[in-house]
């Protein structure tokens, strides 16, 4: 809970705050990787820095969070709050890390916002600061303890049984834990951290679906070199976008995707096969052409387990493979919608804004609509006054 009299500078402070917000975070992480240059090795992705993307994801994080915080000061964003935190136990942060954050985050306020920042403008905003903090230490604790880890401690050896060519430009692996004790529970839908050393002995990290695709500096590098019998490290799962059975076991499911957003749809598919589920699925999917459809013959195949799926496919350049496929990029107009159903989205942050905009008009509720974003989440509340 927000204290009034902190609640009342920060409602003042916060249109200088979020008009500074990326040049305070910008110092924030210059300094704070200058100074402790550990971070850099196997904790924060080095292309999500170089891109802003990691940037704007924390300063959105924190203009929302103190956003929702003056709308209800004795609520809590929880959506934003668990997604955040399971990105952190991807990657295995812990508590005295934030301590950290603390120093070099305040510092850079101080200096972008220089005399503007009195003393009761700091007490404010590192009232926000550690409410946030304090409630992301216990998500991420509770996530720690239900994946039977110690904080922090997610990664484990897996070996590659075998590599997959499912396009062109897309590979998935086949694991198993390299200990041979075994794999961690999962649910449909949620994702894993991939940590790899670089050519320059740097360790990097991304996140995958457990149907895994290439994309940026760590994937390449599995892409192009990583072969059956070669040993990777793994987080633990983790993601709050899942399947949530059997809370959930009564409603239809939509899954809507585009390019590799497939992989976790692909998951879901798997596991409601795998259980015999009947609950109605339509699956929706956009992509360049059948051929760089990725996992899109095991999709087809997953349908046609269950007994009340039917999917439809968009491709930019239609193929004979998928003769019944639409042309051009996905149109909701005309697809019928099952009602009460829990959508799951997941592709390229324009076209799942858009695409959330066209399932909004057609009467879906907000609440119903979950999204998976791979790397920091650049779609999150606007700051404002």
């Amino acid at each position: 809970m927000l204290s009034a009299e902190s609640a009342a500078v920060v409602r003042a402070t916060l249109p200088a705050v979020a008009g500074a917000l990326d040049e305070i975070t910008t110092r924030f992480y210059a300094t704070m990787f200058r100074d402790r240059p550990e971070l850099l090795d196997g904790m924060f992705n080095r292309g999500n820095q170089a891109s802003g993307a990691q940037r704007q994801a924390l300063a959105g994080s924190i203009a929302g969070f103190a956003t929702a915080l003056l709308a209800d000061p004795d609520a809590r964003p929880d959506a934003l709050l668990d997604r955040i935190a399971h990105k952190h136990a991807a990657v295995g942060v812990t508590d005295d890390q934030y301590t950290i954050v603390h120093k070099y985050l305040f510092g850079a306020i101080a200096e972008v916002l220089g005399d503007a920042v009195t003393p009761e403008v700091a007490a404010a905003w590192d009232e926000v600061y550690w409410l946030m903090a304090g409630a992301l230490i216990g998500r991420e604790a509770r996530l720690y303890r239900d994946a039977g880890v110690e904080p922090g401690e997610v990664w484990r050896p897996w070996t590659v049984v075998e590599r997959r060519e499912e396009t062109p430009d897309v590979v998935s692996f086949l694991l198993r834990p390299a200990d041979g004790a075994p794999a961690p529970r999962a649910r449909a839908g949620q994702y894993v951290s991939v940590r790899v050393r670089m050519p320059d002995g740097m360790r990097q990290l991304r996140q995958y679906s457990l149907s895994c695709a290439p994309d940026g500096e760590v994937s390449a590098l599995l892409h192009d070199q990583v072969r059956a019998g070669d040993e990777l490290m793994l987080s633990a799962p983790f993601g709050d976008i899942f399947l949530d059975e059997p809370a959930d076991a009564g409603t239809p499911v939509v899954l809507v995707s585009a390019g590799i957003g497939c992989t976790p749809m692909a998951g879901v598919l798997a596991h409601l096969a795998g259980i015999g589920s009947a609950r109605p699925v339509l699956v929706l999917h956009a992509d360049r052409s059948p051929a760089e459809h990725a996992l899109r013959a095991e999709t087809r195949a997953l349908v046609e387990r269950l007994p009340d799926a039917r999917a439809t496919f968009w491709y930019e350049r239609p193929g004979s493979e998928e003769p019944d496929a639409r042309a051009g990029l996905m149109d909701l107009d005309g697809i019928e919608l099952p009602a009460d159903a829990t959508v799951f989205l997941c592709g390229p942050l324009p076209f799942m804004r858009e695409v959330r905009g066209a399932l909004l008009r057609a009467g879906v509720p907000a609440p119903r609509i979950r999204y998976e974003v791979f790397g920091p989440d650049l779609w999150l509340p606007a700051p404002t006054a």
